[in-house]
């Protein structure tokens, strides 16, 4: 019987290809076949048409697999592929580490700029009064401590 049922897994893989319209698919649908064949070997009587009767589990198997992937459907509302996602925090937590430590290193007249124009989203004009100094001073201290961010955060730029 084994000889005879390795014979017909071409038949199988075609009636597959048929029904699935996926080769993967069809590739396992004649793989459970050929497991349900052998579990119920017991259950072929002798002097049927075994082609027939592997035809059939094969069909009972599509269509129980049907049935299966309707109950089963992806993109449900208990579909983990639709959850948010969140970024993993340890590579922000050591880029902040990066920027705090960057920023430590610093001159204080460049970290004050830095950080009250483009942390604190003040404008040139307010951060030249809080600092008392002149608007050309505030934007040359914001560029040049741009520029040292850069250098220490983004080395192969």
């Amino acid at each position: 019987m084994k000889q005879e049922i390795l014979e017909q897994i071409p038949a199988l893989r075609a009636y597959a290809r048929v029904l699935c319209r996926s080769l993967p698919d069809a590739e396992d649908l004649v793989q459970e076949t050929l497991l349900r064949a052998i579990e119920y070997a017991d259950s072929f009587r002798p002097g049927t048409h075994l082609r027939a009767w592997l035809f059939t589990i094969l069909r009972n198997r599509f269509y129980t697999n049907c049935r299966k992937s309707a109950r089963e459907q992806t993109g449900g509302m208990d579909c983990v592929a639709d959850q948010p996602r969140v970024q993993a925090g340890q590579e922000w937590h050591m880029q902040a580490i990066e920027l705090h430590e960057a920023l430590r290193d610093m001159p204080p007249h460049y970290r004050e700029a830095i950080i009250l124009v483009g942390a604190l989203g003040e404008s040139y004009l307010e951060a030249a009064r809080v600092l008392d100094c002149d608007i050309g001073t505030i934007k040359s201290r914001v560029h040049r401590a741009r520029q040292m961010l850069r250098k220490v955060l983004e080395p192969d730029l």
